[in-house]
């Protein structure tokens, strides 16, 4: 009987009992009157009774008048009512009492008792999930792994674009799945389970599911939080049971999203001894190594962080390979574009290949965002077909932030904003290996005042000493700005996180990257990011504190360095710092081509997107902002490379 038909049966049993109930203890609503003895005596002898139905003590009656009434006789043998009622000529009729089962009996006595019991019973199998294999609040044991049938997946490699390597790599796992004796002839064993490392949203999950398609196998996907709750055991029985699932129907996968939430090292926590995660993990270990490849099972699991993983996970014979699943490249940013564009009306003006090659950095997810963000700037403006202005939009919302035209300021705060962001990308338009200055704004966007984004002309996956230099003189331009145009008292606040983000990097080249000539290519403090991972709980200071010294004067020295190249910079182009501040505050955002005219010392065009409308805004009186004081022009500049 399956679940519905159990369920029609409870519900039919509870409404039978009801009725039942209301039957026999309700009120009965009804027209029949009650006489007392007394009266129906007195009617009898006024010849005012039609007929009577006696039944043991009860009597039904009829008047003259066709009202109908009911009495209870006080005995059963009352010879002087019957005599009454005969000289009256009233109609006497007999029928045998009403005799009631034993069983019914029972049944009324029980009724209330049976249905709080039915009513328990039908909750408590609903939230048991009924043994129909659904979860629910009671079911803590069950996995909440969820299956998908070979027919439901319709993800395949087609689908996943940008990770050529990646899929290659897990290509042969579909040939595992779909022909294990050609591989078992030669002695060969199905890898038990596979590791996806990548950065959040380059497609491990898409990957998972896309093996899964292209093999035609069940697929159950979980994520690592699923298997801890609040009671001692529910993880590892959660385990047994979605491997018990699996191994019913195998050749199958099993995916673990964010396995690092349940697959930490072990012993690492400052709590009690024991540790329902860690037996979680424990069974997890178990089970991946319980279980033999010719049982058609193969475990994916995915993770950005594969450095908290406990080293058992990470072992041959449970996670045999590990798939890094990069940020895509050039190549595969135009894969991915490619795909997604499918998707959305697109004009002929957008290029694939244009805007992958503005975009180094994002990833699959970022990419997919990009489209549809276009696509919604598209609608808003009425469009039918996507262009490549709203792709340029959508970029810049994604890059920068959103646009918060909303946000007035003051003459004087857009004209302090101009200088700072223009101080940047002078700065960096003049420093060697330095990434192109792309957009330059004042509007506010995000929670930054303006925004300079320097835009990579290529992927770069290492940074020498003289482009890390130049970067910390390009932060330091803002300030620099500030300080040469109004003076040393009217430096603001807005350069507090270009101040935090360069002295990160000038340390970091110091203590990790070896790039100080006096300490040289040595490692020095703790990684103070790990403490629950049992690393660094008990380790003591390695850095004497002449070393320390040494470490911060070389960190002020670098900072001095280039603080000094960057105001000489400046100094050297204030032409160029007012004509770019004018032009920021004529026209509130430039790209790269007025950018270009102000450097060769020419007047700057008007940018592309430039209107009438544009002017009429810029006329309007703009009114200041006490809170804005508070505000970072740059917290959310963008400088490639810091760490």
């Amino acid at each position: 009987m399956n679940t519905f038909m159990k369920n029609i049966m409870v519900w039919l049993i509870i409404i039978i009992m009801l009725i039942t109930v209301i039957s026999n203890f309700g009120p009965h609503q009804s027209a029949v009157k009650q006489y007392s003895y007394s009266q129906l005596l007195t009617q009898a002898e006024s010849n005012n009774i039609k007929e009577v139905s006696i039944q043991g003590q009860v009597i039904h009656g009829t008047t003259n008048s066709n009202e109908k009434f009911t009495t209870y006789l006080p005995m059963l043998d009352d010879l002087y009512l019957l005599d009454t009622l005969v000289k009256n000529d009233v109609t006497v009729n007999g029928q045998p009492p009403r005799q009631e089962s034993l069983l019914l009996r029972i049944l009324i006595s029980w009724a209330p008792f049976l249905i709080l019991i039915g009513i328990w019973i039908f909750f408590m199998r609903q939230m048991q999930g009924g043994g129909s294999g659904k979860g629910g609040p009671m079911a803590f044991g069950r996995s909440k792994a969820r299956l998908l049938g070979e027919d439901q997946i319709q993800v395949t490699f087609a689908d996943v674009a940008g990770v050529e390597e990646a899929k290659h790599e897990v290509q042969e796992l579909v040939e595992f799945l779909r022909d294990p004796a050609r591989f078992q002839k030669l002695g060969g064993k199905m890898p038990c389970g596979v590791l996806l490392v990548g950065s959040p949203g380059t497609g491990k999950t898409l990957l998972a599911k896309a093996v899964a398609g292209e093999a035609k196998v069940p697929f159950f996907t979980i994520s690592g939080s699923d298997f801890v709750e609040m009671f001692v055991g529910v993880g590892a029985s959660r385990v047994r049971d979605m491997f018990e699932q699996a191994k019913k129907r195998a050749p199958c996968i099993i995916f673990i999203d964010e396995i690092d939430a349940v697959g930490r090292h072990r012993g690492a926590g400052l709590g009690g001894g024991h540790d329902e995660r860690e037996q979680t993990l424990n069974q997890l270990l178990v089970e991946m190594d319980g279980f033999e490849g010719k049982e058609g099972i193969i475990v994916m699991a995915a993770t950005n962080r594969p450095d908290v993983l406990d080293p058992a996970l990470l072992r041959p014979g449970r996670f045999d390979r590990q798939v890094v699943v990069p940020l895509p490249d050039i190549k595969g940013r135009e894969e991915i574009l490619t795909v997604h564009m499918q998707k959305v009306p697109i004009d002929d003006s957008v290029k694939a290949s244009v805007i992958a090659r503005g975009t180094p950095g994002f990833s699959g997810a970022d990419l997919a965002n990009l489209v549809n963000e276009a696509a919604l700037f598209a609608a808003r403006g009425g469009k039918r077909l996507v262009s490549m202005t709203e792709m340029e939009k959508a970029k810049d919302k994604i890059m920068m932030g959103a646009e918060r035209r909303s946000m007035v300021m003051s003459e004087d705060e857009k004209k302090l904003t101009a200088y700072h962001e223009a101080g940047h990308a002078i700065v960096g338009l003049n420093m060697p290996d330095h990434d192109p200055v792309y957009k330059v704004t004042i509007i506010p966007r995000g929670r930054a005042l303006g925004v300079t984004m320097f835009l990579p002309e290529s992927d770069r996956y290492s940074y020498s000493k003289r482009r890390l230099m130049s970067q910390l003189c390009s932060l330091f331009g803002g300030r620099l700005a500030e300080e040469i145009i109004f003076g040393e008292d009217s430096v603001t606040t807005g350069a507090s996180n270009d101040i935090e983000r360069a002295t990160d990097i000038a340390r970091n080249m110091v203590t990790k990257w070896g790039l100080s000539e006096k300490l040289g290519p040595l490692t020095y403090g703790e990684d103070q990011g790990e403490v629950f991972l049992g690393h660094s709980v008990a380790q003591r200071k390695e850095v004497s504190d002449a070393t320390s010294h040494l470490i911060d004067e070389e960190v002020r020295a670098i900072i001095d360095d280039t603080y000094s190249e960057a105001k000489k910079v400046l100094e050297d182009n204030l032409d160029k710092l007012h004509a770019m501040s004018d032009a920021l505050m004529q026209y509130e955002t430039i790209d790269e081509v007025q950018i270009a005219a102000i450097m060769k010392g020419e007047t700057p065009p008007p940018p592309a997107d430039w209107s009438d409308q544009n002017k009429q805004n810029q006329s309007q009186p703009s009114s200041s902002n006490d809170e804005m004081g508070q505000q970072s022009f740059d917290a959310t500049d963008q400088v490639p490379g810091e760490s």
